[in-house]
């Protein structure tokens, strides 16, 4: 008689106090549900991501993360030869767009988290960007900035951080970091090792000698490259045009370049195989994963124009596309390396 009246199984709740602190984002085991002002992201094998409530029941190929909104606040150098110059920023991740297909913080999951999403390394993301923007004059924080020059940085920097991310600025405020910055530990790290006497000079090192796991890096760069490259010609596709025939002529060339690259890093052949059955040796598995790596260097370049396009002028659209041919031009150069056998001709820079 006592079976007819079981209670329910209480249904278990992921609980990190680090979550919304420390912590962004992180992976959610099947069987919990988000706790209380987060939210859960489904991930499937081809990189489609949703939005789910409640207890999570995942099919054989998916993960999940979860996520809590924020807001959330970093201190980044913007000038690296400048580090007691300094931004006080406050993000949040916005609600989703029911507008939107895929919403942009989850590609950001799906595409290039690996575990948990900490904070200090997703600040560090935020500043790489920020830092590139500022070197190739994108972005212009000049000194003693005018109030008109600070809201153009503001509309920029905002507008960056949406696109590459999927985060929103709340505020941003420069801040003097020169009492949290060891000088003298900085300056050591900077100091290159002595030159050894002519007679000892050697050879310059070849690719095999850099330290990174090269099957994980072109497994993390070949997956950002075929997932992201398609929301990256979606978002060009959309952008705004003002009218005349050729700049639609160099928008569809440029969608048509995008879409064999695209169909390049779909394609891509093991990294250590030069052949069925043939292993490639390790120095050229290194070559083929720093080309990997360089094409997702091009890949954060597109982005970062993509959120220039957004807020251009009419003037400057013809400007914005030529740019996109030279780093259009820099993908399909490295993935046509990553698929190469052989030494390149040329050292690579």
């Amino acid at each position: 008689m006592f079976g007819l009246f079981k209670r329910g199984a209480r249904q278990a709740e992921l609980d990190t106090p680090a979550l919304g602190a420390t912590v962004i984002a992180l992976p959610m085991p099947v069987g919990c549900s988000a706790p209380n002002g987060c939210a859960a992201v489904i991930i499937n094998a081809s990189g489609r991501t949703r939005r789910a409530e409640g207890k999570l029941a995942l099919g054989g190929d998916e993960r999940a993360y979860c996520f809590h909104p924020g807001p959330y606040q970093v201190d980044l150098v913007p000038f690296a030869a400048a580090p007691e110059i300094g931004l006080r920023v406050a993000f949040a991740i916005d609600s989703p767009d029911p507008h939107a297909v895929q919403q942009r913080f989850d590609l950001f999951l799906a595409s290039e988290a690996a575990g948990q999403v900490e904070l200090a390394a997703f600040a560090k993301l935020i500043e790489a960007a920020l830092q590139r923007e500022l070197a190739q004059g994108n972005l212009a924080l000049p000194p003693c900035t005018q109030l008109d020059e600070w809201n153009a940085f503001r509309a920029g920097f905002n507008q960056l951080l949406f696109m590459r991310f999927g985060v929103t600025v709340d505020d941003c405020l420069p801040v003097d970091l020169g009492e949290h910055r060891d000088f003298a530990a900085l300056l050591k790290e900077r100091v290159l090792p002595d030159a050894p006497p002519a007679e000892e000079v050697t050879a310059p090192a070849c690719v095999s000698d850099e330290v990174f796991d090269p099957t994980i890096a072109d497994a993390g760069a070949l997956r950002r490259l075929f997932l992201e490259l398609p929301c990256v010609m979606c978002q060009l596709r959309m952008a705004g045009l003002p009218p005349g025939q050729e700049l639609f002529r160099m928008q569809q060339e440029l969608l048509q370049r995008l879409d064999l690259v695209s169909l390049s890093a779909g394609t891509m052949p093991a990294l250590g195989l030069s052949g069925p059955g043939q292993p490639l040796a390790p120095a050229l598995q290194l070559r083929r994963a720093r080309h990997s790596r360089r094409a997702t260097a091009a890949l954060d370049e597109a982005w970062a124009l993509l959120a220039r396009l957004e807020r251009a002028h009419e003037g400057d659209v013809a400007e914005l596309f030529d740019e996109a041919g030279r780093i259009i031009a820099n993908l399909e150069h490295d993935m046509a390396a990553r698929r190469g056998t052989t030494e390149a001709a040329e050292e690579d820079a």
